[in-house]
């Protein structure tokens, strides 16, 4: 017990980078960056910073179109290595090989409404655990987006990417990783897909 209480004392914000994935096509969308969609006057990912980024110390944008408008924000930006849309994997691995804390935990720029414990509850269950990996899960479902990852884990990732797969969940059963129960959550999954979606979590804000 003592050596994981230790562990968790480790494991302070300073440590973890926040991620926030932004690097989609936004083909549901209309073709739309979905981060940089207004909602109630500012931008989408503006809400999602307010909530994040007093969780960690450092955070990193994922994107790998409209890099200026992102940057604009103050915080770094990381593009995938490829051009083809791989998708979120895609982006965690692009922030591991960028970022120099052990940890990060990431969440999808079109979902607005994150708690505000997020980080707290994804490192202390991973933490405690031993594990390398943890992912949130709402009751029903895993929801990877939102994901809490060891830079260890970076090498495995690479190689899964080069070898021409792209599927989280594929990837997640590769390793043992904990599941965070979100369920009390549920607003938190709520995403912006659609015109319709946009007013409706505009609408909760």
């Amino acid at each position: 017990m003592r050596k994981v209480r230790e562990r968790i004392m480790e494991t302070t914000l300073q440590q973890v980078t926040g991620v926030v994935l932004a690097g989609g096509r936004g083909a549901r969308m209309g073709g739309e960056d979905k981060g940089l969609l207004m909602l109630q006057g500012r931008l989408m990912i503006e809400w999602i910073l307010d909530r994040f980024a007093p969780q960690v110390t450092t955070i990193v944008i994922s994107a790998n179109r409209n890099n200026d408008q992102y940057a604009a924000l103050g915080y770094p930006i990381v593009s995938d290595s490829t051009v083809d849309f791989r998708g979120p994997l895609a982006g965690i691995s692009a922030a591991l090989s960028r970022t120099d804390t052990p940890w990060i935990v990431t969440v999808p720029c079109d979902s607005p409404l994150i708690p505000l414990d997020l980080v707290t509850r994804l490192q202390v269950q991973v933490v405690e655990q031993g594990a390398n990996l943890g992912v949130a899960h709402d009751g029903q479902r895993l929801q990877p987006v939102f994901m809490f990852v060891h830079r260890d884990l970076l090498v495995d990732l690479e190689g899964y990417l080069e070898g021409g797969d792209r599927k989280i969940d594929r990837w997640l059963e590769r390793h043992p990783f904990q599941k965070v129960d979100f369920s009390d959550s549920q607003e938190m999954f709520v995403n912006v897909n659609t015109p319709v979606d946009l007013e409706a979590v505009g609408a909760c804000l």
